[in-house]
């Protein structure tokens, strides 16, 4: 693992990327695990969305990315389109029952 400062080369700069990418994915697979667990704690609920949770986990990520040296703006839209995908897919799951 490299910091970005310390890549010489565009080659080394690409290597740490696609490290970061591993580490990403395997992270929201398992973040994955606990939306598909989530529903099941949903089945009495009426929907799937829960408004002030979501906008909690936004104001969540902002800060953190904030923090971390990430545009909040950029992380706030990521984490948008991951809470539509586990809504979508809680609606789903709820819709079987």
């Amino acid at each position: 693992m490299k910091k970005a400062a310390d890549c010489k080369t565009m080659d080394e700069v690409r290597t740490e990327i696609d490290r970061v990418d591993r580490a990403l994915v395997d992270l929201l697979a398992e973040r994955w695990t606990y939306v598909d667990r989530a529903w099941v704690f949903k089945r009495s609920a009426a929907e799937a969305s829960v408004p002030w949770r979501n906008r909690d986990v936004i104001e969540k990520v902002r800060s953190r990315a904030n923090t971390a040296g990430m545009p909040p703006e950029m992380a706030e839209a990521l984490w948008r389109l991951i809470i539509g995908w586990g809504i979508q897919y809680e609606e789903e799951r709820l819709r079987e029952k």
